[in-house]
């Protein structure tokens, strides 16, 4: 009870106020004026402030130099399309000074093995730990870098330094586009699964497309299922695909729209290949655009539980494959909480849960053979990670490559 004998609820509700509390907050009638006087901070601003805090740490004095990067016009590179007839395609790209990257690697890569064997005859081998560009003779039994997937896969990049834009792809006759405009970076995940002919394939988190057209490119697919759990991203998936490729092809991909995390009670045991290309907080995408961002502050509990999502989503993947088969685990962020220690709490999972043996690969050669294209991090413990750099503005990307015994 308030001063005499008054209730003090009723006080309170119109605004009256009490003896000793102030007056009381003005009511809207609409409670969503309350949040509108409050200051808001764009969800890019929270995202950098977090990168600022937690990058800051983790790359140091390296850090500056990303976050610029990150910052600014995101570079790009044309993934060839097979199916297109547009054959004078390669030629035009050549002209304006852009080179297919992937076939570098590989001539680069067909150069240490055979300078590797030349060693062998002299008692040395050359290893691929060049991240500075060198050569390290090492004692002979090392294993020469295997080459990437490089025979089918095309894709243009301009030089470092280089920003020019590529033009918009042009349909062929049959109204196929000419080439897919995608982070050349996020080709790297594709190279390391290595697909073999008639391998069956499964791309867990396919949408929106760019890598399971990447994986189409290396005619090699026996088989090829692309989910996403998204709807509305699997729309972008179809679309794409309608684009690139042609009826009786596309045809033959299994488009789903399940949770990856359910995959293996649909088909475990069953691919030779699978690409776990997980949803993280896309860091690139959270410093510059504010539609979908998982800094917004609805999203606050969705990007705390992403590290638990990807685990589920590369365990689902492991359990997807045959014995004898691979997984490449994949994102487009700097955090080690999605990275490695994913791969970490994933091989340990599946060791103690489901009696399933994994080890991750070395990939330390992808830093060789494509170093004159991307700046890679030297301080995974597992994988490799590509940086951001004003002179080669690609990425983020992780990718971490499982066999699973």
């Amino acid at each position: 009870m308030a001063m005499g004998g008054r209730p003090l609820l009723p006080l309170l509700r119109w605004g009256l106020g009490a003896p000793g509390l102030g007056a009381a907050p003005r009511r809207h009638r609409y409670k969503e004026k309350w949040a509108a006087t409050a200051p808001r901070i764009p969800a890019t601003r929270l995202a950098l402030h977090h990168f600022d805090t937690s990058y800051g740490l983790q790359l140091g004095e390296r850090w500056p130099a990303v976050r610029a990067a990150l910052l600014c016009e995101q570079k790009y590179g044309a993934l060839l399309n097979s199916f297109a007839s547009a054959e004078h395609v390669a030629q035009e790209l050549e002209l304006h000074n852009a080179t297919d990257f992937v076939s570098e690697a590989a001539r680069k890569a067909q150069s240490l093995l055979q300078g590797s064997e030349v060693g062998a005859e002299k008692g040395e081998s050359v290893s691929p730990e060049g991240h500075g560009g060198g050569r390290m003779v090492t004692p002979a039994g090392t294993s020469p870098p295997p080459a990437p997937i490089g025979s089918n896969i095309k894709c243009y990049t301009f030089p470092r330094g280089d920003i020019t834009r590529f033009r918009p792809a042009w349909p062929d006759s049959l109204g196929l586009l000419s080439y897919y405009l995608m982070d050349a970076a996020s080709l790297l995940p594709v190279l390391a699964l290595n697909v073999q002919p008639d391998d069956f394939v499964l791309d867990l988190c396919a949408a929106p497309g760019g890598k399971t057209l990447a994986l189409l490119q290396t005619g090699a697919c026996g088989h090829l299922a692309a989910n996403d759990v998204s709807i509305s991203r699997t729309k972008r998936l179809y679309q794409i695909l309608s684009s690139y490729v042609p009826k009786n092809v596309r045809e033959a991909v299994s488009v789903t729209s399940y949770d990856g995390r359910d995959w293996a009670e649909l088909e475990g045991g069953t691919f030779h290949k699978v690409l776990v290309d997980v949803p993280c907080t896309t860091d690139r995408h959270s410093v510059m655009e504010t539609d979908n961002n998982i800094f917004h502050r609805r999203r606050t509990k969705e990007r705390q539980m992403l590290p638990m999502l990807q685990l589920q989503l590369l365990i689902s993947g492991i359990l997807a494959t045959k014995p004898g088969g691979d997984v490449v685990y994949s994102t487009c962020s700097l955090s080690p909480l999605q990275n490695e220690y994913v791969i970490e709490r994933a091989i340990e999972i599946a060791e103690t849960q489901f009696n399933i043996t994994t080890h991750a690969e070395d990939l330390s050669h992808f830093r060789t053979l494509f170093q004159d294209t991307f700046c890679f991090s030297s301080d995974c413990r597992l994988g490799e990670l590509v940086l951001p750099h004003l002179t080669a503005n690609f990425g983020p990307i992780y990718f971490c490559k499982l066999h699973r015994a």
